[in-house]
C-alpha cells in the first residue's frame, strides 16, 4: 500500500491483541468472517483522516462492507469490552485519576438523526452545534472512560457518567473548579477518594489544594490533544452517539497499545 495508507496499518502484535476480542463477536448469520484485519485497518484510516466512508481507499475493501462491520462491532459493544479489559489489566496504576471535558463542533451533516439531537449528544453552546466529551484518565494519561452529552451539558452530569462503579477506584481525583460541587465532594468522600479540586471564588468556606499535585492535571489535557489527532474525534461527523463514541474508544485503545508497547 501507499505510504499514506501504511501509517494506519496495525503491527502483528496489535492485530493479535484485537483478534482475541473480535473472535468473540460472531456474525449473526454464521457466515465465514471476512478479512477482519484489513477491515480494522480501514476503520483506523477513517478515524485518522475524518474522511467520509465513501472515500475509503479501495485497498481496504468495499467501503459499505467496512462501514457495516464497524456498526456491527460498535453495536455489539466490542470497543467497550476492550476498554474494560485494559482498565482491569492492572498494566497502569490507577491510584491517581483525572477528569475533564471538551467541546467539539459537530458537522452540519451530522444533524438530522431520527431519534432527535439531545438523545444523540447534540446541543447548542458557545461553539454552535456541538457535542461535549467527558473523559477520565489514569496516571499515565490514558483514557479510562469517555461519554458524550450535548455541548451545553454541565460538568456535574459528566462526572456521574464517567465515574462508573465498574472502574478501578482512585485514591486521588484531580479536576478543575468546574467540578467543585458539594455532591461531587460527598460522592468522593463516600468512596474514600481525595478530591483535589480548586474551589469556586463564590465559596465562603475555603479548602486548599496541593498545587504540585494539581499540576499533574495537564495529563488529561494532553490526552484530549492526542485523541483529537484523530480527525473523526476532533470534529463530529457521525449522526449517532454510538458511532461517535466508537471512534473515541478506538482512538483510546490505540493510545493504550502504543503506551504498552513502549
Amino acid at each position: 500500500m501507499e505510504t499514506s495508507l501504511a501509517r494506519d496499518l496495525m503491527s502483528d502484535e496489535e492485530w493479535a491483541f484485537f483478534e482475541r476480542f473480535i473472535l468473540t463477536v460472531r456474525a449473526p448469520n454464521g457466515r465465514k468472517p471476512t478479512n477482519h484485519r484489513l477491515v480494522l485497518d480501514g476503520i483506523f484510516w477513517i478515524a485518522r483522516t475524518g474522511s467520509p466512508w465513501r472515500d475509503l481507499p479501495e485497498e481496504f475493501g468495499k467501503w459499505s462492507s467496512v462501514y457495516r462491520q464497524f456498526r456491527r462491532w460498535t453495536l455489539a459493544g466490542l470497543w467497550e469490552q476492550i476498554m474494560d479489559a485494559l482498565n482491569e489489566s492492572g498494566a497502569v496504576p490507577h491510584a491517581l485519576q483525572m477528569i475533564d471535558s471538551t467541546v467539539v463542533r459537530a458537522h452540519h451533516q451530522a444533524a438530522g438523526v431520527k431519534r432527535g439531537t439531545p438523545r444523540q449528544g447534540f446541543g447548542r453552546s458557545r461553539g454552535g452545534f456541538t457535542t461535549k466529551i467527558h473523559l477520565l484518565v489514569n496516571a499515565a494519561g490514558l483514557p479510562m472512560r469517555t461519554e458524550i452529552t450535548a455541548g451545553q451539558t454541565s460538568d456535574y452530569l459528566g462526572f456521574d457518567l464517567v465515574m462508573a462503579d465498574n472502574l478501578p477506584t482512585p485514591s486521588v481525583l484531580l479536576a478543575d473548579r468546574g467540578y467543585d460541587a458539594d455532591s461531587i465532594r460527598e460522592t468522593m468522600d463516600k468512596r474514600n477518594v481525595l478530591p483535589v479540586i480548586p474551589m469556586r471564588k463564590s465559596r465562603k468556606k475555603r479548602v486548599g489544594v496541593d498545587r504540585s499535585l494539581y499540576r499533574l492535571r495537564n495529563l488529561v489535557e494532553r490526552c484530549f490533544n492526542k485523541l483529537k489527532n484523530a480527525r473523526r474525534v476532533a470534529t463530529r461527523y457521525d449522526k449517532t452517539a454510538e458511532s461517535f463514541l466508537g471512534f473515541i474508544d478506538i482512538t483510546s485503545i490505540r493510545l493504550w497499545l502504543r503506551h504498552l508497547s513502549t
